[in-house]
């Protein structure tokens, strides 16, 4: 069963690598809580599954290895910003 992050906070900036932290639910356990990007970084490292929803469609959250790595969704063969569209906290 599949993590989801639910909830974004930014700081510093509106992209990707500003987000700082997340909200994350877990679908099987319904166990939800806040963790810093870093945690979810380590957690989709050692092969978990982190998604976002729409209601509709679920897509991958995935680790992008640049000098300071961030998480970003990946559908479709491309780079998606579901992770930016949820809301803000």
């Amino acid at each position: 069963m599949a993590t989801y992050i639910v909830a974004i906070h930014q700081s510093g900036g509106s992209g990707h690598v500003h987000i700082a932290a997340v909200v994350w639910v877990n679908e099987s356990s319904m166990q939800s809580g806040i963790a810093s990007t870093q945690v979810i970084i380590d957690f989709i490292r050692k092969d978990n599954v982190v998604m976002v929803s729409d209601g509709t469609r679920r897509v991958r959250v995935h680790v992008v290895d640049a000098p300071r790595p961030y998480i970003q969704t990946y559908a479709d063969g491309r780079w998606t910003d579901n992770l930016l569209a949820l809301p803000k906290y």
